[in-house]
């Protein structure tokens, strides 16, 4: 049989398999794993932090074995235990962006990992490629696997995310009397802020932009570096210091959802996503989206976004003057991403993945 472990934590990767759990009968290990492995990133390789990832693996590794059944590991980076298991499991790959700044050769998507980070991440993606089936949110994300990792078509299973039904147009208080654009993520270059800020700034060059904010919700990064610092510079060489709004705890769906209801439109400039739920729940909250035309977001958002280059800052000033002045066309973008939203349940996801746990067991006689 198989089961899944349930990472807690407040990251996105924690409530995948939180979620999931709401809707699978099968058997539950949780643990707080993930939040444990997350405080290792950018130490020191000649460091006690080396000694405590080891203990890491060696412990939760035995906990795994000692669990009766096939064990769905619910992100990559637990790959490194799957390394080490010796014993089917499967796991969920949400995306590659770590390994893509392991290896390099692109723009950085969160930073470049440091001696200890690089060990951790080989062992995580070379676990990953072990496992007996592969999970995936997007067809993006299965073809980097494929053409990055060598992993064979067939392994990998698409499945994609679900996003909580609390996502619906609601009323709730409000980050500023002004009216706003809305951004939710957090501050990594592959987020690509900077792009979304300098096209703020052209838009509100427009005298009828005056009162307009820009709303930025979520945290900034791990504590790994200091993300914030970088997005200041920024503001503050722009001269926005006064227009932009950072609403920096985490924020409940409840929360959230309010913050989309209100929102004149929401921006999701990224460079790279394995899958983009922020644009999702917007969508379900009758916020109309502007999305950059890469990697997973036109596969996920359909033809119920706009798109924008996520190198010109022109090119979003543009697509964000058009929504905001054009009553007609947000009211298609809102209308229709509803409907896209609907399409995206965890009741859904937990019924394709049940299909993927039977096939396993079959394989393997559990």
């Amino acid at each position: 049989m198989v089961y899944l472990v349930v990472t807690h934590g407040t990251s996105s990767i924690d409530l995948y398999s939180v979620r999931l759990a709401n809707y699978l009968k099968v058997p539950l290990l949780h643990t707080d794993i993930y939040q444990r492995i997350r405080r290792l990133f950018n130490k020191p390789l000649l460091s006690p932090y080396l000694f405590e990832g080891f203990m890491l693996l060696k412990d939760f590794v035995k906990r795994l074995r000692e669990t009766p059944g096939i064990p769905h590991l619910p992100n990559h980076h637990l790959g490194r235990f799957g390394y080490f298991l010796g014993k089917p499991f499967i796991i969920t790959v949400h995306d590659l962006m770590r390994y893509l700044d392991l290896v390099g050769g692109g723009p950085c998507l969160i930073r470049k990992p440091n001696l200890q980070d690089a060990l951790w991440l080989h062992l995580d993606y070379l676990g990953a490629v072990k496992a007996a089936k592969i999970v995936v949110p997007s067809n993006h994300t299965k073809n980097d696997l494929v053409r990055y990792l060598k992993v064979p078509e067939e392994k990998v299973v698409v499945i994609y995310h679900g996003i909580d039904e609390a996502f619906k147009p609601v009323e709730g208080p409000r980050p500023c009397e002004e009216p706003y654009v809305l951004y939710v993520g957090s501050e990594h270059p592959r987020k690509n802020l900077a792009t979304l800020l300098k096209a703020f700034k052209l838009l509100k060059q427009d005298p009828k932009f005056r009162e307009l904010k820009l709303v930025k919700a979520g945290p900034a990064g791990g504590e790994e570096k200091s993300f914030r610092s970088d997005t200041m510079s920024v503001v503050e060489a722009l001269g926005l210091k006064g227009d932009v709004i950072f609403v920096d705890r985490w924020l409940s769906v409840e929360e959230l959802a309010a913050l989309y209801s209100q929102a004149e439109l929401f921006a999701f400039p990224s460079i790279y996503e394995g899958f983009g739920w922020p644009p999702l729940e917007a969508m379900a909250c009758g916020c109309p989206v502007i999305a950059s035309n890469t990697t997973s977001l036109p596969e996920v958002l359909g033809d119920a976004a706009m798109y924008a280059d996520p190198a010109s800052p022109e090119a979003w000033a543009e697509a964000m003057e058009r929504v905001l002045t054009d009553d007609r066309l947000r009211r298609k973008l809102a209308s229709m991403g509803l409907e896209r939203a609907k399409q995206f349940t965890w009741r859904r996801a937990a019924e394709q993945l049940l299909r993927v746990y039977e096939e396993v067991e079959e394989l393997y006689g559990a």
